[in-house]
């Protein structure tokens, strides 16, 4: 698709007990706001139930609400963003040098990364739980994406294999398929200029836009330390009973 960055259908993926995820029922992407035509009719053709969007207020002001998909349903569910809000994204945006090295330089910018993936984890928990007891329900096939399709959505397309049983490592394989250049969200400068930056302020932002997998680790790692591993994040932490959490499997997994 032109309009619409970062798709893919997450079908395939290995369950530790020797099943798949079944195709065209999950899919995970970038915003739809700017969709062409061609895309909306693409989409349209998956027979999509819901669109789960993760973007808050700030983005859908700057980025435009999602195009409409005849007989789709479109649940806005949003999440923490991963750089923590419009102020600190205007100040991307603008690029001024000095302010980026005070705030994303010396390894500021991936800790704070990092430090969201943990946030999202421990502090979004009904969120979460809510798109999994609609995936059981009966919100499939379905599309979940946030603004790049990379952090919010793709913790949640995470969070949402967990629970379907499919392998950490196999996780941060399809999650660092947002790296691809045909995947990567590009930023709009603020006045819309063409995109020239220098080397360094290039090398500053690169955590911000890059899949790495310490991120998701981060997230690997506070489930298991705040909430005791997957099954007590599940159960406690998202209140996915075992009924449900079956309902789940068969509705995704071959």
């Amino acid at each position: 698709m032109t309009g619409v960055r970062n798709f893919r259908d997450v079908g395939g993926l290995p369950t530790t007990d020797g099943r798949r995820v079944r195709s065209g029922r999950l899919y995970r992407s970038g915003h739809l706001a700017h969709a062409t035509e061609t895309d909306a009719a693409f989409l349209a053709s998956l027979g999509l139930h819901t669109v789960f969007d993760f973007r808050n207020g700030a983005d859908r002001a700057t980025e435009g609400p999602d195009v409409a998909l005849p007989g789709v349903r479109n649940v806005n569910i949003p999440l923490s963003d991963p750089a923590d809000g419009g102020q600190f994204w205007k100040t991307v945006r603008e690029g001024d040098l000095d302010r980026l090295r005070g705030l994303l330089g010396g390894g500021r910018a991936a800790a704070r990364m990092a430090e969201s993936y943990r946030e999202m984890i421990r502090d979004r928990t009904a969120e979460h739980g809510r798109v999994l007891h609609a995936l059981a329900e009966d919100s499939v096939p379905a599309l979940l994406h946030c603004a790049a399709g990379k952090d919010r959505a793709g913790l949640s397309i995470a969070v949402t294999l967990l629970a379907l049983g499919v392998d950490r490592e196999a996780i941060v394989a399809d999650y660092l398929e947002s790296n691809a250049p045909h995947n990567r969200y590009r930023l709009q400068r603020a006045d819309d200029t063409p995109e020239t930056r220098s080397p360094e302020v290039t090398g500053l932002l690169a955590p911000l836009f890059d899949a790495r997998a310490e991120y998701l680790v981060a997230a690997y790692e506070t489930i298991d330390t705040h909430w005791g591993g997957i099954e007590r994040y599940l159960a406690v932490g998202l209140g996915l009973a075992p009924q449900t959490r079956e309902r789940l499997r068969d509705r995704l997994l071959d």
